[in-house]
């Protein structure tokens, strides 16, 4: 007769499992002998918040949930941070934590790891928190796990498991998976949204992280074509289309010209995005059209932004149902499109002052406008993200940590294009996501260079998970961005009049603490040596920490 811990690895296997990030502890071992038994690979980290960052990662990149396992009490909240992300950018994140024992007394006893209730404080970060009552219980539980990731918006789940069940033998009979058919579109809703888009004059549509979800980004690529709309993404749907597209206007959504020009737009469809504060950058962005918007999440037919035509569908089916119709000509004002926009060929906007930014002008905007405002907020880094655009291959995939030099210079200013990826903490805006994120995105696909880009501040949040890159053996170049500290607080300190305090903080030696990791590391004065560095570390055997230092 199996054990408790026997089932729950056996019903990972059926769903797929075959890779666990996490730390083994006193309280976890029969679910990690299950788990080694059952030929699962597990990925220790050195820290439970990298764990939950890297499977997070691997989550993205690879379309299957991230597992994460923790041992109890501070273990679990290690790795809340990192729930809290995957539930921001709607990520599918399974954490399996050990219990108290089912028998535990409500008051407290001084248990090892004991919290007053570790199940609610998780509940209170993910999609849910379940606590398993009885060894029966688990293979529904799983199940309920893996349905909720493919039924709709998916984000993190926590399953948590008393002590004292893991080693009873049960009768239960492991999970077995079956099909979750995607939500199809209501067609009557479908015809709805035609009839706007076909008579729309000036179009656009807004692509976010459920367009990865769902795989849709050719699908929308296409639709816009036949409909002659740009396209802009947020963060999270940044590389979703060729960004070298003309049609494409990039991550450029936190622009103030682009906010503008997309406030005039007659129609608008939104595919799988909240459009949130953390998109737009502000929170008092309303636009002035009609809002067709296709998204798993009832809720964000709501709120700030409204449907006008609301599609409560898989991002795929839906955009299929909407190209499926034979006559897609709309009504596209000519002024609007970039074959109508030659003035604007060889412009700032095309790349001529920021090379990579996006690929088209026109399309109603203040193109030069928006170049210049991307220009300026990236401008410290510009020779740098050129090096990187044309140093990496075209299917690299960027893992971006919550730090300058990544959102206001590589989230507009190094574009990305299929199969590329560009994973960015966006929303709850941790650091230190870069570094285990990118190991996950590795472990998702081996085959894909990938690239970890961060502060110095924010790299040193996750720093102790370059040995686990060691350890996995991971040729990942880690583009370590320094300017002395939290640059992006003293700038605001200094914009309210005040004297920076507690933000200019001693910088270690990052060369030497890669090498000390048995890494690589390399510092890169000039954009040139930045490109020989990176190029180096795609074919290295461990990951290369490439240090630049900025001026102040």
């Amino acid at each position: 007769m199996n054990t408790t811990a026997q089932v729950l690895a056996a019903s990972l296997r059926a769903y797929g499992v075959d890779t666990v990030f996490g730390i083994p502890g006193t309280h976890n071992l029969a679910v990690y002998q299950a788990l080694a038994e059952a030929g699962v690979r597990f990925v220790t980290t050195r820290h439970e918040q990298g764990a939950g960052y890297a499977a997070d990662g691997y989550a993205r990149v690879s379309g299957r949930a991230g597992v994460v396992l923790t041992t109890t009490g501070p273990a679990v909240l290690n790795a809340a941070t990192a729930l809290a992300q995957a539930y921001s950018d709607s990520s599918p994140v399974l954490l399996i934590s050990p219990g108290v024992p089912l028998g535990h007394p409500r008051h407290a006893r001084g248990y090892l790891h004991e919290s007053k209730d570790q199940s609610r404080a998780l509940d209170a970060l993910c999609a849910w928190s379940h606590r398993v009552t009885s060894p029966a219980e688990i293979p529904a539980a799983v199940s309920r796990a893996f349905v909720s990731f493919a039924e709709g918006r998916p984000r993190p789940v926590h399953l948590e498991i008393p002590l004292d069940l893991l080693d009873l033998p049960t009768p239960a009979v492991p999970a077995s998976p079956y099909p979750v058919p995607p939500r199809a579109p209501d067609p009557a809703a479908v015809t709805s949204a035609l009839t706007l888009l076909r008579t729309a004059l000036r179009p656009a549509i807004v692509l976010g992280g459920g367009v990865h979800h769902s795989r849709a980004g050719t699908l929308a690529l296409t639709l816009a074509e036949r409909f002659g709309a740009p396209i802009v993404t947020t963060a999270n749907g940044k590389g979703s289309v060729p960004e070298s597209h003309p049609l494409v206007l990039g991550a450029t959504l936190h622009l103030r010209s682009i906010r503008e020009w997309l406030a005039t737009r007659d129609v608008v469809l939104a595919v799988g995005t909240e459009l949130a504060p953390s998109d737009l950058w502000v929170d008092d962005f309303r636009l002035t059209g009609s809002l067709i918007r296709i998204d798993l999440d009832p809720s964000q037919m709501h709120g700030d932004h409204p449907a006008t035509v609301p599609l409560l569908a898989d991002a795929t089916l839906a955009l299929e149902a909407l190209n499926a119709q034979g006559d897609l000509a709309g009504s596209a004002d000519p002024a609007g499109s970039p074959a109508q926009q030659p003035e604007f060929a060889g412009s700032a906007w095309s790349g001529a002052e920021l090379p990579g930014l996006v690929g088209s002008a026109g399309l109603g905007a203040d193109p030069p406008e928006a170049a210049a405002e991307l220009g300026i907020l990236a401008a410290r880094w510009a020779p740098q993200l050129e090096a990187l655009r044309d140093g990496l291959p075209a299917d690299t995939i960027v893992v971006a940590d919550n730090s300058m030099f990544c959102y206001y210079g590589a989230l507009g200013g190094l574009p990305v294009d299929p199969p590329g990826r560009f994973l960015f903490p966006t929303g709850y805006g941790t650091l230190g996501f870069a570094l285990p994120a990118a190991i996950g995105a590795k472990l998702a696909r081996p085959e894909a260079p990938v690239v970890a880009l961060a502060g110095d501040g924010a790299f040193q949040f996750s720093v102790q998970d370059l040995a686990t890159a060691v350890e996995l053996g991971l040729p990942l170049p880690i583009v370590v961005s320094v300017n002395g500290g939290y640059g992006e607080i003293r700038a605001e300190m200094l914009a309210r009049g005040m004297p920076p305090v507690a933000v200019d903080l001693h910088t270690p030696d990052f060369v030497a603490l890669a090498v000390a990791y048995g890494a690589r590391g390399a510092a890169a004065d000039t954009p040139r040596e930045l490109g020989e560095a990176v190029g180096k570390a795609l074919r290295a055997p461990v990951p290369t920490v490439i240090v630049l230092r900025e001026a102040r």
